[in-house]
């Protein structure tokens, strides 16, 4: 008897150090805090997220503020009482964005941001991902000045008070006075990033009658409302779009003759990379960088294939980032 116990106790501890009675390890759930999932770019960012949690086995539980500011606070209040491993925000503004930071900087729970560069002061956070939008901005301009010289341009802008806009207005003034002579600014509109807000906004300008060659519209869900104000018009074809973004939308607009051309950044890349981040600070192996741009790819019909794609998130996509380890 005392031979067969003793035998067991061995078997025990061997087992132990071969760690075969190991718990499982715990599965993490991450909180993903949308600013729209109605607006495309946070919708592929999201499913680009997701994508890369399902190929690491996290669970992600995605809310979604409807640019509410007030309920985003809901959100992060509910995912801070599910104990969730890490969160990522897509802000609808930088005073949001501080704030639901430190909602989860006072739980200790890791957060990351994307899509919109944080203040100094706005706490503690992982890391952000986004566009650096004053290049967008300029690069458009750019393009514009030297594609089509002597262009008067309409642009029909993002919304004011979130910072992206404001931000790609750093860009737009910079080209405008570094390629003074070469395109002139017209107006300024605000379709507040919204389809049918552009179109309407679009329509109100055209019958001002100012004279005007391209419209610089600030994403592709405007481009489309701009383009249905100039068909209504019976311009269309006669005045040039060029956008920002690089939807599947604003892609097939360059195939299809109706965008002139589009200054691409690929939110997928940019879903991917902010759960890298938290996936990094989750292992604990390997620390993000505070701040990492997205790439930016000017395309016309010419030079469309150079454009990565919003819509096909693979293993090239990952490998494109360098990977998720």
């Amino acid at each position: 008897m005392k031979k067969r116990i003793g035998l067991v106790l061995v078997a025990v501890m061997l087992a132990m150090s071969l760690n075969v009675w190991a718990a499982p390890a715990k599965q993490l759930t991450y909180g993903y805090i949308a600013y729209d999932m109605k607006d495309i770019w946070n919708q592929y960012g999201a499913e680009a997220f997701q994508y890369a949690a399902k190929l690491k086995g996290v669970n992600v539980i995605v809310l979604d503020s409807e640019n509410d500011a007030e309920k985003s606070v809901g959100l992060m209040q509910e995912l801070i009482a599910k104990k969730v491993d890490g969160i990522s925000v897509f802000p609808i503004s930088p005073d949001q964005a501080a704030t639901l930071i430190r909602m989860a900087n006072e739980e200790n729970i890791p957060i990351t941001i994307e899509n919109l560069p944080m203040n100094a002061d706005a706490g503690k956070y992982i890391s952000v991902v986004a566009c650096r939008y004053d290049d967008i901005g300029y690069g458009a301009i750019k393009y514009i000045a030297t594609s089509l010289p002597g262009s008067k341009v309409l642009f029909v802008a993002g919304a004011e008070g979130g910072g992206v806009w404001e931000t790609y207005m750093i860009g737009v003034n910079k080209a405008l006075a570094e390629f003074k002579g070469k395109v002139t600014m017209v107006d300024i509109i605000h379709g507040d990033w919204q389809t049918q807000k552009a179109m309407d906004v679009t329509q109100s300008f055209l019958s001002t009658g100012k004279a005007f060659d391209v419209v610089f519209a600030n994403n592709d869900l405007m481009a489309i409302g701009v383009f249905n104000a100039l068909k209504d018009k019976g311009l269309d074809g006669k005045k040039k779009i060029v956008s920002t973004g690089g939807s599947p939308e604003g892609l097939k607009m360059i195939k299809d003759g109706i965008e002139y051309a589009n200054i691409t950044a690929p939110v997928s890349l940019q879903g991917l990379i902010t759960f890298r981040n938290l996936w990094w600070n989750s292992q604990g192996k390997k620390k993000p960088a505070a701040f990492y741009p997205l790439p930016i790819v000017p395309v016309d019909v010419k030079t469309l294939s150079k454009a990565i794609k919003w819509d096909v998130v693979d293993a090239a996509s990952i490998k494109y980032i360098g990977g998720l380890d």
